[in-house]
């Protein structure tokens, strides 16, 4: 099974000591909001068990300016980013492609019944931090699916969520009576949690952000398994009775040439299933949707979102910040990011919009690993008042200075909520003697929540996730001061 190979003295190591964990948990709860400045979670025996340890003060970064005194707070803002809110009973997914290794590792994983729950417990410890508003950079759902969409914008809504679809009981790789031992069955499997796949099924309460939302688009808002377009032949699939098990040698064969293409879909999928299928209840609520009904639902359940075929947009974040989203998702077939024509014209407007305040820009792909997105970086290199451009996507906290005429500005990602370390990011924008710092913090779910404990386990566990590819990042790259000097503001 995944969470197993190497990790199995590790997963029946989890079994001792869970309930103690559990304890400990649950008693310490109500005196922590889940801020990595206080407490986080380590392993400090190397049990594979994960711990309340002490939390991680501010690092001062000078890299691009000296430290200085701070003083009052000009913004203050959190990130969530790549909660992969997921329908893991969907005949669209294609779990076994996972035990193919890379770049496939993520088609299953052993938490992924808990994206939902996982979302509403970091709500919760982001609520108690009061930001004045949460940017959701991209993938927030899986598979480009209705269901999946409305699931995720009911949890940031706030109320009872219905996280099931197809039959009420579980239907998927992770039964109990599963043959298949790749996959992690929860109520056999060490570190077992009897009852937890019906748990998982189960309508839930999310408490809502109470702060505005923001939405930045993703490669699996738009794609499915965020890679390639929907399609006549996948949307069949993803509403049918049938679900792909194991994979014809054909398209074991494809799927290791890695050449993505619709054309190679279309004829993966125009004869049938390329494989063994086994029955599944149908849900019409599995469509897969287009870009533009994406686009149009996020802008209706947030509020924000622009206007347009693409979801390029500005807001303020209080009186002094200018925040510029960026689409660069393609629309067509590809994980990577592009620049779409017109929006280095675009950004460059929103620059001299921005007058004299701050200016941060998100984008889900960070902006020097997409095609052409030096020519974006080029404007923000020039412009003296941006501090920082952040992005999800990578799944990875890091903390990267870019130098420039003026100085610089900070290049950051932040760890997704589906793998491991499962964190999101807090900011406060504070004046100092010399410019400004930007100090930025990790924020863990909910510590009380169960549900959310136990992915955070399990996505520990997992031997081809967050852990082993060291996604938490480095001290330098979590909690930490990022100071900038700027020269006196003036219009442009």
């Amino acid at each position: 099974m995944k969470i197993a190979a190497p990790a199995l003295v590790v997963a029946v190591a989890a079994v001792a000591v869970a309930l103690a964990v559990a304890h400990r948990s649950s008693r310490h709860a109500a005196a922590w909001n889940g801020s990595t400045l206080r407490v986080t979670f380590v392993d400090a025996d190397g049990d594979g068990v994960l711990e309340r340890g002490p939390g991680e003060p501010l690092d001062v970064r000078a890299d691009l300016s000296p430290g200085s005194r701070r003083g009052r707070t000009l913004a203050t803002f959190a990130q969530v980013t790549d909660t992969h809110i997921v329908d893991e009973e969907s005949p669209a997914r294609l779990e076994m492609l996972d035990r193919l290794g890379s770049p496939f590792t993520s088609a299953f994983r052993p938490q992924e019944p808990l994206t939902g729950q996982v979302l509403a417990a970091m709500l919760r410890s982001l609520n108690a931090l009061r930001p004045q508003a949460l940017v959701v950079t991209g993938d927030l759902i899986d598979n480009a699916q209705s269901n999946e969409l409305t699931e995720a914008t009911s949890i940031l809504r706030g109320g009872v969520v219905d996280p099931s679809s197809g039959a009420r009981r579980y239907e998927g790789v992770q039964s109990a009576n599963d043959p298949d031992p790749f996959y992690y069955r929860p109520g056999i499997d060490p570190p077992r949690h009897p009852g937890l796949l019906t748990a998982a099924e189960r309508d839930f309460r999310s408490p809502g952000s109470r702060a505005p939302w923001y939405p930045v688009v993703g490669n699996h808002d738009l794609l499915v398994q965020g890679n390639f377009a929907p399609s006549a032949e996948t949307r069949r699939v993803a509403v049918g009775p049938l679900k792909l098990v194991r994979l014809s040698p054909a398209a074991v064969a494809a799927a290791k040439e890695g050449a993505l293409s619709a054309s190679l879909v279309h004829s993966l999928l125009s004869r049938g299933l390329p494989g063994t299928a086994e029955p599944v209840t149908p849900d019409p609520r599995r469509r897969e949707l287009s870009a533009p009904e994406v686009l149009k639902r996020l802008r209706s359940a947030s509020g924000h979102g622009g206007s347009g075929p693409l979801m390029d947009y500005a807001f303020d974040i209080g009186s002094r910040v200018r925040a510029i989203v960026l689409d660069v998702i393609r629309r067509d077939v590809g994980s990577s990011g592009v620049v779409h024509a017109g929006q280095v014209h675009w950004l460059a407007s929103r620059l001299r919009a921005a007058g004299a305040r701050w200016v941060i820009v998100f984008s889900h792909a960070p902006l020097d690993r997409i095609a052409g997105g030096d020519r974006l970086l080029a404007l923000l290199d020039r412009d003296p008042y941006v501090i920082s451009a952040i992005a999800g996507d990578t799944h990875r906290n890091s903390i990267v200075p870019r130098r420039t005429r003026d100085g610089g500005y900070w290049l950051i990602t932040t760890s997704s909520l589906v793998d491991y370390p499962q964190q999101a990011r807090m900011f406060r924008l504070r004046q100092t003697a010399r410019g400004v710092v930007l100090e930025t913090w990790l924020v863990d779910a909910d510590p009380g929540d169960r549900l959310a404990s136990i992915s955070r386990r399990l996505a520990y566990l997992d031997y081809q996730g967050g852990r082993p590819q060291h996604l938490a990042g480095t001290r330098r790259d979590r909690n930490a001061a990022l100071f900038l000097t700027r020269r006196p503001q003036v219009l442009r």
